[in-house]
């Protein structure tokens, strides 16, 4: 029975930090696409677009990169408190 208990302990744990890679390795992605992407490789394509006055392309090198990060911080904050929760281990 113990042995039965302690595989299934090992399992969660590898379904956890599964869970957990997709969402950091998403977080990443999404990261990656916002500020290389569209803050250098798209940049020019982009600088045809306004935003505030300054052209896109350089909106989103100089500022939009920064709110996504914010954003995918507080992302990945709520989505780690509602898989803590599915998996038992939160804090609370």
């Amino acid at each position: 029975m113990s042995e039965e208990k302690n595989s299934q302990h090992q399992e969660d744990r590898r379904n956890y930090w599964r869970t957990n890679l997709r969402v950091i390795f998403g977080c990443l992605i999404v990261w990656a696409l916002v500020s290389l992407g569209l803050g250098i490789v798209w940049a020019e394509p982009l600088n045809a677009l306004s935003l505030g006055g300054y052209p896109l392309g350089f909106w989103f090198a100089q500022q939009g990169s920064i709110y996504t990060f914010l954003v995918l911080i507080f992302f990945y904050a709520w989505r780690m408190n509602k898989l803590d929760k599915e998996f038992n281990v939160d804090e609370e």
